[in-house]
This record gives structure tokens, C-alpha cells and sequence, in this order.
């Protein structure tokens, strides 16, 4: 198949373009690199890479009536400055608008959109959440872009699938606090952890589900994927600690959690499974261990968070 991704060249696009191209398939990747890497993606003779913003309209059209994509993946994003606004609504919303009357006017067959379990709300009303729970963006304004474009999905005429997802995490991930903790940890810095659980998802685990989806399998509609289990910060930094051999003199400082922040978010992923016919096949500390090795290798210049984080 010929296949586009959006945001092809950041933490989640990347890993899936690569098992695209190892089964065979086209890939047309398009990134404008805000927070994707270059060497995230080695030349391969069936990828074609593209500079630029999916909030370009001349862009896209170019690239979708060239490449002709079968299907597409959209996993570009903006949520590197919790405070740019306007950046998340030109990229997430009107991003999101473009590339789905772009894919309208080819004749796209399916798109797969990831979706932020944030839109459940910073306090979800039951644990684990299921796909019944109320929307509720309003925490963030990722959280708020992310949806508007997951709802002008539902209106327009293309067949989707929108996975929402837990806290994916694995090589190249430069969001959240796993890396953060690395980048402290190697640099001697003091780390603290917020009093907070969240549902991990190696990245390998939510790129099979991907593949099967983009093979056709699923009805269209609206899918968790993640683990089934919520995890401490505090056991996420124990694993990252013992991935990098480093036993610190005195335990880590757990800190109560902002007011813009969720102490669970534990995303009930039985649909999924059974429709997919797949569970995870990653354990935490063996997913944190394959990250810490890939940071040892290439080194991380910059994290991120797309919400507001105290200062220390």
C-alpha cells in the first residue's frame, strides 16, 4: 500500500514508517521537524520525506494529488509549549482540517488519528476510563486542539479510526517524564517525582495495533490503546534509575501534583483487544531499559510537556 504520515519523523510516526517499510510498503512521510529528529529516519529506497507544516494547505495538496496515499496515518502534533495557543490551533485544528479534505479529494480508503487521553478531562469520573466517559478537554490546550480535530474527523467523509492513547514511551521519545528523568540523572541533576499513576504503552506494542488497523482490520470509530495497568512516576523513575546502574544516596522527592494535573489516568483497553486480538507484550522495565539504551546512543538535546511542570 502507499501510506502518508503526518508527523512521520517524530517519536510515534517514526517507529511506524519503519515497520511500514519492513513489510513492504510506500511511505511519504511529512514533518516540518518542530519536534521530530532527521536521523529518526534512515533513506530507504521506498520512502519519500517532505518538509513542511500540515497547517500548509499548497503543501499538502501537492503531496496528497503526487503520492496518491491508500491510507494515512496522522500523528503530527504540536504540544511542545503549553502556553502556544496558537500554534496548537494552527497545527492540531486547522492541521487536521487540511489533511482531512486533503485525503477526501484522493480518495484516502482509512486514516488512523491518535487522540490524547486528555480529553477525558483532568478528573475522570471512573478508573479505568472507558470509551463511555464524557469528553472533557478543557485541562489543556493540547487536550483542546487534539479533540476539535478528533471531532472534525466525525464530520467529514472519511473511513478513521482514532486511537486514543496512554503515555506511549520508548526510543526516540522526547516527551513526558521518562526522558526528563535521564537527562537529570546523567547529568547529576536532582530529580523529584509528582504524585501521579499513568498507563505506559512501549512503542512497539501500540505499533502493532497500528499495522493491523491500517491491514483493515476494525471497524471505524474510537479505540484506548494501552496496557490496562497504571504505574506509579515514582516506579517509572525506580526502573530508569536501574536501567542507567545508578543507586541514589537517599530516595527521590515524590511531590503532590499540580491542579492542572491527573492523578490516574488508566484508560480501560478491552475493546481494543478484542477487536484487534492483541495485548501488550512489553513489560515496563524491559521497555524502559530498550529507551535508556537508545538515549545512551544518540543523546537528548531536549524534553518536553504539554502541561504546566513546577520549577525545581
Amino acid at each position: 500500500m502507499r501510506i502518508l504520515i503526518t508527523g512521520g519523523s517524530g517519536f510515534l510516526g517514526s517507529h511506524l514508517a519503519d515497520r511500514l517499510l519492513s513489510l513492504g510498503h510506500q511511505v511519504c512521510v511529512i514533518d516540518n521537524y518542530s519536534t521530530g529528529r532527521r536521523d529518526n529516519l534512515i533513506p530507504h529506497p521506498a520512502l519519500q520525506v517532505v518538509e513542511g507544516s500540515i497547517a500548509d494547505g499548497d503543501l499538502l495538496e501537492q503531496t496528497f494529488n503526487r503520492f496518491k496515499p491508500e491510507r494515512v496515518v496522522h500523528a503530527a502534533a504540536s504540544y511542545k509549549d503549553p502556553n502556544n495557543w496558537a500554534e496548537d490551533a494552527l497545527t492540531n485544528v486547522l492541521g487536521t482540517a487540511l489533511v482531512v479534505k486533503a485525503a477526501e479529494k484522493v480518495g484516502v480508503s482509512r486514516l488512523v488519528y491518535f487522540q490524547t487521553s486528555l480529553c477525558y478531562g483532568l478528573h475522570p469520573s471512573e478508573q479505568p476510563i472507558t470509551l463511555a466517559h464524557p469528553i472533557r478537554p478543557e485541562g489543556s490546550s493540547y487536550a483542546i486542539t487534539k479533540t476539535a480535530a478528533e471531532q472534525f474527523l466525525g464530520l467529514s467523509r472519511l473511513e478513521f479510526l482514532s486511537f486514543r492513547l496512554a503515555n506511549a514511551y520508548g526510543p526516540r521519545n522526547i516527551s513526558g517524564p521518562l526522558p526528563t528523568f535521564y537527562q537529570r540523572l546523567s547529568n547529576s541533576q536532582k530529580c523529584f517525582c509528582m504524585n501521579t499513576r499513568r498507563d505506559f504503552i512501549y512503542v512497539q506494542d501500540l505499533v502493532d495495533v497500528v499495522v493491523k488497523a491500517l491491514q483493515g482490520m476494525g471497524d471505524p470509530g474510537y479505540y484506548h490503546i494501552s496496557s490496562g495497568r497504571d504505574f506509579s512516576i515514582k516506579e517509572l523513575f525506580d526502573a530508569t534509575a536501574a536501567a542507567m546502574n545508578i543507586t541514589l544516596e537517599t530516595p527521590v522527592e515524590v511531590r503532590e501534583r499540580n491542579p492542572d494535573d491527573v492523578y490516574s489516568i488508566l484508560l480501560d483497553p478491552t475493546k481494543t483487544e478484542q477487536v484487534f486480538d492483541w495485548k501488550i507484550s512489553t513489560a515496563l522495565e524491559a521497555g524502559v531499559r530498550t529507551t535508556v539504551e537508545y538515549y545512551q546512543q544518540f543523546g537528548i538535546s531536549q524534553t518536553y510537556t504539554h502541561l504546566h511542570i513546577p520549577k525545581d
